[in-house]
């Protein structure tokens, strides 16, 4: 298999992918070795871990490479998520025993009733590319630590990222046959879904999560599905036009548009929408297009150059709809596996732009003119993953948080993930919690103890 780097279009390594035999071989060695892992101490599983997690960091450098020449990401924010991501590992170290520890229903009488905790078992992660480190571990980690075996796939854009990852475990003292890394595209995923699994957690799109739910469908194993979004946020009429702009910005357009949680729709009251509509022009011609190596690039190239022809029809059907392109609108001249920061005003909820993800750099500004009209616009859609409201009243942004069907719901800020916070979503946003002690109890299965001395 080729791994090709988007922005020259050059094979920068080639690997050998695997096939239905070698999933099936590496599924068998899983399950053999899992009750080891399990019966091993949970310290030394913490220790695995955490060595682990400073073998990433002596490597930051060399990983946030791989990102940026397989995938294109702006080699400072590869770096910046390699820096957060130790924050991410240290919650699940610092949670993960008190997750594990048993409850006691009753105790006293003649029956003592707790519930204990074990691991699911062999679970599959079919990873994502657009933050392979991030989302990954959000898995991987609380999977291990909970003492199940770990079949990983990432995106065969993040393959070389994927394999180094694997490098690293074995060298934290984690068993090969325990953390294994599957190389390939959809054939070697389909292979693996034709696995006896535990669970499969999945991190895609909307399309790609339904399939896998109709694969899965009639078997007992945990299914757990991170998808897309159409992130909207609504900028009241009592903000700091210039901040709140800056942040929006940011949100839509940092790593390309490429994540489910990028700001996708922005809803602005009437009274600010002249001036809002300026700042967030000034900040988008403000972010540096360019070679994703350089560390102040801010906009680099999409990873999938088949991106590039559906923002060209979200864009003409927009413009055909009345919308009127502010700046952008079309691939880079320059730089073919680019597009250009697009921002369309005068948009509806009848165009694609404001009703399909975009994962891309661009966005639809639509006016509104109150709470209740930008309600109700938040709410039309089939997804559920993130939701911003942006005022300067916390009780006015939580009641209107409310009434807004997403998992995440943000005041004064957007495109943020924390890991005490549970990741979850809405409709064809997903199904199950990564992250928080929920993101860790994804990975135990109760059993109930019911105790009674002779």
């Amino acid at each position: 298999m080729k791994i090709i780097n988007p922005a020259t279009s050059e094979v920068i390594a080639t690997v050998t992918e695997d096939s239905a035999a070698t999933v099936a071989q590496k599924v068998a060695a899983a399950r053999n070795a899992q009750p080891g892992w399990w019966q091993t101490p949970f310290e030394t599983r913490k220790r695995a871990v955490a060595t682990w997690n400073a073998l990433v960091a002596e490597n930051k450098q060399r990983l946030a490479r791989t990102l940026t020449e397989e995938m294109g990401k702006p080699l400072q924010q590869a770096l910046n998520e390699l820096n957060a991501l130790a924050g991410r590992v240290e919650f699940f170290l610092a949670n993960a025993e008190r997750v594990l520890e048993d409850e006691i229903v009753q105790a006293g009488g003649a029956t003592e009733e707790r519930i204990g905790w074990e691991p699911l078992g062999v679970v599959a992660n079919i990873s994502a590319w657009n933050y392979p480190y991030f989302v990954g571990s959000n898995v991987f980690v609380p999977a291990l630590l909970t003492g199940n075996a770990v079949l990983y796939k990432p995106s065969e854009l993040t393959t070389r990222t994927g394999l180094a990852l694997g490098e690293l475990w074995q060298q934290a003292g984690v068993p090969r046959d325990v953390f294994q890394v599957l190389v390939g595209g959809s054939a070697v995923g389909e292979a693996l879904l034709a696995q006896p699994l535990d669970g499969l957690f999945f991190t895609g799109s909307y399309v790609t999560g339904k399939k896998i739910a109709e694969a899965m469908a009639g078997r007992m194993s945990r299914l757990q599905l991170e998808l897309g979004g159409k992130d909207p946020a609504y900028v009241a009429e009592d903000v700091d036009v210039a901040a709140a702009a800056a942040s929006l910005a940011d949100g839509a357009m940092y790593n390309a548009g490429q994540s489910c949680c990028s700001v996708e729709r922005i809803y602005v009251h009437e009274q600010v929408a002249g001036p809002f509509i300026e700042a967030f022009l000034t900040t988008v011609r403000g972010f540096k297009v360019g070679d994703p190596l350089e560390l102040d690039t801010y906009i680099g190239p999409l990873a999938r150059p088949q991106q590039l022809e559906l923002l060209e029809q979200q864009v003409a059907d927009a413009v055909a709809k009345g919308g009127k392109v502010l700046v952008g609108g079309k691939r880079d001249a320059t730089r073919p596996g680019w597009f250009q920061p697009t921002v369309i005003t005068g948009v509806t909820s009848e165009m694609a732009v404001m009703r399909d993800e975009s994962f891309g750099p661009i966005i639809g500004i639509q006016t509104v003119a109150s709470d209740e009209e930008a309600v109700r616009l938040m709410n039309d859609t089939e997804y559920g993953l993130t939701a911003a409201v942006y005022t300067k009243n916390r009780e006015r942004a939580q009641s209107l948080l409310r009434r807004v069907h997403a998992g995440s719901a943000y005041w004064n800020c957007c495109d943020r993930v924390s890991p005490g916070l549970p990741w979850t979503g809405r409709g064809h946003s997903g199904i199950g919690s990564t992250l928080s002690t929920h993101g860790i109890r994804a990975f135990l299965q109760p059993k109930a103890w019911h105790l009674r001395s002779a």
